[in-house]
């Protein structure tokens, strides 16, 4: 059984890699941990636990790690994600209740009650997994495979001109934990998905249309451009509606930047990645943050060619295949729906 801990900043493309995630049926959800990103860490760790007990996987421990970067403010983004940073979607209050714990903590118990057996999916700034590679540098021998959403190589940024959101909101954690992999064996590296493969993870009006059909809807789930703004979704499914209200709201801020009436669903192609059923090809390189340049600071650099001489300490996805991940998220998520209905 695939086992995973999660450090995410919920967030309407982590609560689609969340829902995701939840559908595969094997899957185990050890520890899911919030860093600060999208919204603040106590935000995103409410929105945490009450998507999941939504998605029928209640029981699961949240817990808040760090509440800022590393070395600078924390930067939110209400205007791409909500206020709540899950766009128009009012989620139930949960039943649970968020650990006492901390992140960090809880992270590097699991990795070693449980040394080689666990996928760890970051879909979030690193502020977590540095801080825990700072107290345990023996982390990247405990975890069986690490998947990070974040950077942009040969890709513009969606922050700056040339920095990513993940990165951009804690580009200090996100150089420390590329240099905790310095050296590291090959198959132990982070594979890296960065918007020069996630932007081409397009979710259309119709994907919307096929998750709700998929459901077993009774009425068609349609999210049009021509709608007025804010429209809230009617549909029977309980899942359908929440994620349709979510996706309504990314839809708007990408059409407000003139990318289309769709969303780029970053953590989905990444946990797709985490959970190996989606297909990519990754090339091994050498990665940097810039964390001085004012002008830089977040900008992530590989050195694909060895000119630093360094060795390699990523594995950054360089292929995808869009079509084939949409038909795996409507049948996965679209199961769930019909289950937790």
């Amino acid at each position: 059984m695939p086992a995973y801990l999660l450090d995410v900043d919920t967030g309407i493309d982590d609560a689609l890699a969340l829902a995701y995630l939840a559908a595969l049926p094997e899957t185990e959800f050890v520890a899911v941990t919030a860093s600060p990103g999208n919204v603040d860490a106590d935000q995103v760790a409410r929105n945490t636990l009450a998507l999941l007990e939504l998605c029928g996987r209640p029981g699961v421990e949240v817990a808040v790690g760090a509440r800022t970067p590393l070395s600078i403010p924390l930067l939110t983004t209400p205007e791409t994600h909500g206020p709540q940073g899950i766009g128009y979607a009012v989620l139930p209050e949960p039943e649970g209740r968020l650990s006492p714990r901390n992140a960090v903590d809880l992270w590097i118990e699991h990795a070693w009650a449980r040394p080689g057996e666990l996928t760890a999916l970051i879909t979030a700034p690193l502020t977590n997994f540095a801080l825990a590679l700072r107290k345990e540098p023996a982390l990247p021998d405990l975890l069986a495979k690490v998947v990070i959403m974040g950077g942009a190589f040969y890709h513009q940024g969606n922050t700056t001109p040339t920095a990513e959101w993940n990165t951009h909101v804690d580009p200090h954690a996100a150089k420390e934990v590329y240099a905790a992999y310095r050296g590291r064996p090959y198959e132990k590296l982070p594979i890296v998905c960065s918007l020069d493969t996630t932007e081409r993870m397009e979710l259309h009006p119709a994907h919307v249309a096929a998750l709700a059909e998929a459901a077993g809807a009774a009425v068609p789930e349609l999210v049009l451009p021509g709608q007025p703004e804010g429209q809230r979704s009617t549909s029977d499914n309980t899942l359908v509606r929440h994620l349709s209200d979510a996706l309504r709201f990314y839809f708007e801020f990408h059409r407000l930047y003139d990318q289309g009436y769709l969303a780029h669903v970053h953590d989905f192609f990444a946990a797709g990645v985490a959970a190996g059923t989606l297909e990519y090809s990754a090339r091994p390189a050498t990665a940097d943050v810039e964390t001085e340049s004012p002008l830089l600071i977040g900008t992530t650099v590989a050195d694909f060619r060895g000119l630093w001489g360094a060795p390699p300490n990523a594995r950054i996805v360089s292929g995808n295949n869009p079509e084939q991940a949409f038909r795996e998220l409507v049948s996965a998520v679209g199961n769930l729906a019909r289950r937790v209905r």
